[in-house]
């Protein structure tokens, strides 16, 4: 149960230091740069919170020490307050929060099943890769990032199927990777249908099934650099984004030059409305631009 709540069955003195000792052995053998905990917050939090406090602390103190004073590790639980997002990263299972967070949080979410499902592939079950990336841009853009699972077989290996999956995700980083890595969170983290609508998640989150469309904008910055991405490529021969209109709250001021990320610079109008952005004969990608 969440918390050791209603009614659970309450473990052992010796249970619970046998699980700190290991994880603490974990720590010192192995220096993980992230610990995930499937857990309300810490271990045993709720019944015990010395115990999780304890492997926190040795994890962040140990990896000081490893770093000349500086900790440059995290630690992730779910289920978090507020005070605790000071301390760990909140993980949203299989789910996205609806508006940005201010401090940094975490997707958790899975290609398939959490665990290798041959029935998932035969019923060609897996996130498409426009899913993924679409989730991807919607997470960066309200300040968080995305750890993804992909299953593995018994044997060790991956199927063709989800290699196929990492191969389009790869081509499409490839392009478009500069609009991910190194951004922040801009004025405002998007527009359009999906960012105007209330999705609250569900417990540990599980509101990942959302029905994105190319109306769906999301931005992120670099220095003075804005991005925005639609999650889905848009038909037709131009795009327009209401948020970079000059009537708009979040106009950042005129615009100097539009690119196209895997294309190069493309023409534009600046209007009361919004930006419109003239789009290539010819798609760039099939996901997301």
């Amino acid at each position: 149960q969440w918390g050791w709540q209603n009614g659970a069955s309450l473990p052992s003195e010796e249970y619970k230091m046998k699980f700190q000792n290991r994880v603490l052995e974990c720590v010192n053998t192995f220096r993980p740069d992230m610990l995930y905990f499937d857990d309300t917050v810490l271990p045993f939090y709720g019944c015990d919170d010395q115990i999780g406090l304890n492997i926190l602390s040795h994890y962040y103190n140990t990896s000081a020490k490893w770093n000349g004073g500086e900790q440059s590790v995290v630690a992730m639980g779910k289920v978090l307050e507020e005070h605790h997002k000071d301390l760990m990263m909140w993980d949203v299972e299989r789910g996205v929060p609806d508006r940005a967070q201010e401090k940094y949080w975490q997707t958790c979410t899975c290609l398939g099943s959490w665990h290798y499902d041959q029935g998932t592939y035969n019923r060609g079950g897996y996130k498409s890769a426009q899913q993924v990336i679409s989730m991807l841009v919607d997470i960066v853009s309200k300040n968080g990032n995305l750890l993804l699972s992909v299953p593995v077989r018994g044997n060790g290996t991956i199927d063709e199927k989800e290699i196929a999956i990492l191969e389009e995700i790869k081509e499409w980083m490839d392009v478009n990777g500069q609009s991910i890595y190194g951004t922040r969170i801009w004025k405002t983290f998007g527009e359009g249908p999906m960012a105007e609508a209330s999705n609250p998640i569900n417990a540990q989150g599980f509101n990942e099934n959302n029905n994105y469309s190319a109306a769906d904008i999301r931005f992120v910055q670099r220095n003075d650099t804005v991005f925005a991405t639609t999650l889905r490529y848009p038909e037709g021969e131009s795009c327009t984004i209401k948020a970079l209109g000059s009537s708009s709250d979040y106009y950042p001021g005129k615009v100097k030059n539009v690119t196209l990320l895997g294309h190069g610079l493309v023409s534009f109008m600046e209007s009361p409305a919004g930006l419109v952005i003239d789009l290539p004969e010819t798609k760039v990608n099939e996901l997301a631009a």
